[in-house]
C-alpha cells in the first residue's frame, strides 16, 4: 500500500487531509459505532501515516472536535441578503436548526459523540463540556446577529435562555425521524415564539432597537 505524501506547507491541503480524517472516521462510525473506531484504522482507510493524523488529532476526541466545528461554520454560513431585516425570533431559528441540519444525516454518530463526551470517567472529554456548549451559544448570538452587547444584562439573559434552548431542542432532536427534521423545528419555533412574550420585558441596547429576542425560558 502507498503512503500518500502530504506537504505541511499547505494550508489548503491540510484542511482538506482534516476533513477527510473526520470524514473516514464518522463513516466508519455507522457501521461499528463510535467508540469502535480507531484513528489506526482511518489512517490506514485514507492510506495516510499515522504520524500524520496523530500531527492534527491527538485522540478521538479531537476529530468529534473538528465534526461539531462544522456546526458553528453552518450557523455562521453566508446568510440571505435581507437577513439582518428578519425578526429575531426568525434568525435565531434559521441559525439554531442550521446546527442540526449539518448532523441530520448522521444523528446516531453525533449523539454517540456527545455520551462519549459526557462519560463521566472521561475527566479530559466532559469537563470541557459546558465551555464548548458556551461556546456554541455564543457563536449562535453572533449567527444571528443579536444586538445586546456582551456582559450586558440582556445578553445575559439571551445565553441563559439560548442555553435552554438549545438543550431542550438536542433532546428533541434525538428522536426526531420526521422528514425534514420537522418535529425539531416545530419545537423550536414554539419555544421561541413564548419566549419572545417574556423577553419583551428585558431592556433594550440603546444603540439600537429591534424585535425582542425570543430566546426560550
Amino acid at each position: 500500500m502507498t503512503m500518500i505524501a502530504v506537504d505541511r506547507s499547505s494550508n489548503v491541503e491540510m484542511a482538506s487531509l482534516v476533513e477527510s480524517v473526520v470524514d473516514e472516521a464518522v463513516h466508519q462510525a455507522e457501521s461499528q459505532g463510535w467508540q469502535a473506531v480507531r484513528l489506526t484504522e482511518v489512517a490506514r482507510a485514507l492510506e495516510l501515516p499515522m504520524s500524520v493524523v496523530l500531527g492534527e488529532f491527538r485522540d478521538l476526541d479531537a476529530v468529534a472536535n473538528a465534526w461539531f466545528r462544522r456546526g458553528w461554520r453552518a450557523m455562521l454560513a453566508e446568510k440571505p441578503a435581507t437577513f439582518a431585516d428578519w425578526p429575531e425570533r426568525v434568525r435565531i431559528e434559521h441559525c439554531l436548526m442550521a446546527w442540526f441540519d449539518a448532523f441530520a444525516a448522521h444523528r446516531r454518530v453525533t449523539l454517540q459523540m456527545l455520551r462519549t463526551k459526557a462519560h463521566l470517567p472521561h475527566l479530559h472529554t466532559w469537563t470541557p463540556l459546558p465551555f464548548d456548549l458556551s461556546r456554541t451559544v455564543q457563536w449562535l448570538r453572533e449567527a444571528a446577529q443579536l444586538e445586546a452587547r456582551y456582559g450586558s444584562r440582556r445578553a445575559q439573559v439571551e445565553e441563559v435562555a439560548l442555553t435552554s434552548l438549545f438543550l431542550a431542542a438536542l433532546a428533541v432532536w434525538a428522536t426526531d425521524s420526521s422528514e425534514g427534521q420537522r418535529r425539531t423545528r416545530r419545537f423550536v419555533e414554539k419555544r421561541l415564539d413564548h419566549g419572545e412574550r417574556w423577553m419583551k420585558w428585558v431592556p433594550m441596547p440603546r444603540h439600537k432597537a429591534r424585535t425582542p429576542v425570543s430566546a426560550t425560558l
